[in-house]
């Protein structure tokens, strides 16, 4: 969720993600060492839409149209099977993304105050951080390491909103996404 290794989470702050239980038995150990959102309490994941609004703005109508939004959106399946990068950042490409960036699009569609990572990026390219801030030949190392845990598939069924909560990441919903 956080896009370098200088990024602090704020008490308040909130996400949504999608799970990717298939990932952990591959990922958990570097995520645990070189992710900063792994080292918080975020299970592996895909981001849906971060930062979202403020913990404090949600509420049961803020509930009630994320479970109109997705739940107008059908469920699917992910694979990962390779790597990409971002400078100082590896990471596991999910394909086909078109679902993911169209969840992202239908939430940030109405929520225009939250838009993906604050506004900061033209694109948004969906991805399962590994790890961040860490030279290429450790990037290189990780991705080795991978190469043999790869292909896996994940069927992806709700999102999650999580909260920081001023130390951990915690999920405080979970909304099913349509079949």
């Amino acid at each position: 969720m956080a896009d370098d290794s200088t990024s602090a989470f704020q008490a308040g702050q909130t996400g949504l993600i999608v799970r990717i239980p298939e990932a952990e038995p591959a990922v958990r150990g570097w995520r645990e060492r070189l992710d900063p959102s792994a080292q918080a309490g975020v299970p592996a994941h895909v981001t849906v839409l971060f930062p979202f609004l403020d913990e404090s703005r949600i509420d049961a109508l803020v509930h009630s149209a994320l479970a109109e939004v997705l739940g107008s959106r059908p469920a699917f399946d992910l694979r990962f099977g390779r790597c990409g990068r971002f400078p100082g950042v590896l990471c596991l490409v999910p394909e086909p993304d078109t679902q993911l960036r169209q969840l992202t699009q239908a939430i940030a569609d109405r929520w225009p105050e939250a838009p993906p990572y604050g506004g900061r990026f033209d694109e948004i390219v969906p991805h399962l951080t590994i790890a961040q801030g860490q030279e290429d030949t450790v990037l290189e190392e990780i991705e080795a390491d991978l190469a043999a845990r790869l292909p896996f598939t994940s069927r992806i069924s709700s999102v999650e909103l999580i909260v920081h909560d001023g130390t951990k990441w915690q999920e405080r919903a979970s909304f099913v996404l349509g079949e």
